[in-house]
């Protein structure tokens, strides 16, 4: 593993363009379950409904019954909020202020690389603690919604505004919230990548394997950090059978000391 890791921070002193691609598996060093991501919660049991949890937060049940939906996504707020960003997350924000052209492209909406620091975000399933009203133009976050209640909070909250609903900004199944991200995805398409790390995720999503192949064409390396092997391993180069906290602070430690050298 240390020859790997070697070689890997070698890519990262020499490359000027970094894609993280990212899954759950990120967040797992903070106490966050990686199946479904914060969904994972559920990983295995149905609801107090009876129902799957893929069935609670859903498009179709937020229109039906949005006390339903609001049940489990207040839960899933409940652990990220119990939670924070750990050592991953930080590295890959270290790295980008050495490499101003790294992105990050989320599957998660814990918020956790843009509290660690990351501001070159592609979250393509949006962030929990962002709130509008489905009604009107009213924006909120969690935070500043539950200051506003000065006694339990009853749900599906209401706008202040028109009294509509209020929802996360994130994609419920049933929905594709990409939508919003396709300018930053244009913008990624034509940004000069010359390395990839694949950290946490074992989806073959389109949105994800189109720059691992793109890469792959054009002999740009790539990285998986996953404990286990995955359908995406056999496009990576190299393989780090790791959790994502522990290799990366070992990378960012090597790299650091070449900076200096």
């Amino acid at each position: 593993m240390d020859d790997i890791l070697s070689v890997v921070a070698d890519c990262i002193l020499k490359a000027e363009s970094i894609l993280f691609i990212v899954g759950a598996g990120l967040s797992a060093d903070s106490g966050l379950p990686t199946y479904r991501g914060v969904g994972g919660l559920f990983e295995g049991v149905l609801t107090q409904e009876g129902i799957p949890i893929e069935e609670a937060i859903s498009k179709n049940m937020l229109q039906s019954s949005p006390e339903v939906t609001w049940k489990y996504l207040w839960q899933i707020g409940a652990a990220c909020h119990k939670a924070k960003f750990n050592r991953a997350h930080e590295v890959i924000a270290q790295i980008e202020s050495w490499k101003p052209g790294t992105w990050v492209l989320t599957q998660n909406i814990d918020g956790f690389e843009r509290a660690a620091g990351s501001k070159n975000l592609i979250q393509v399933h949006g962030q929990l603690s962002e709130l509008f009203c489905v009604n009107c133009s009213y924006r909120t976050t969690a935070e500043e919604l539950i200051a506003g209640y000065s006694k339990p909070m009853d749900l599906p909250p209401k706008c202040p505004a028109c009294e509509g609903l209020i929802r996360p900004d994130i994609e419920l199944f049933g929905e594709h919230h990409m939508s919003s991200s396709e300018e930053t995805f244009k913008i990624l398409d034509n940004a000069p990548i010359d390395l990839i790390f694949l950290i946490g995720t074992s989806r073959d999503y389109q949105y994800i394997t189109k720059p691992l192949y793109k890469a792959r064409r054009l002999n740009v390396p790539i990285v998986e950090i996953n404990p286990a092997e995955t359908v995406l391993s056999e496009i990576a180069n190299y393989h780090i059978r790791s959790t994502a906290a522990d290799t990366l602070d070992k990378l960012w430690n090597i790299f650091e000391k070449r900076l200096v050298s």
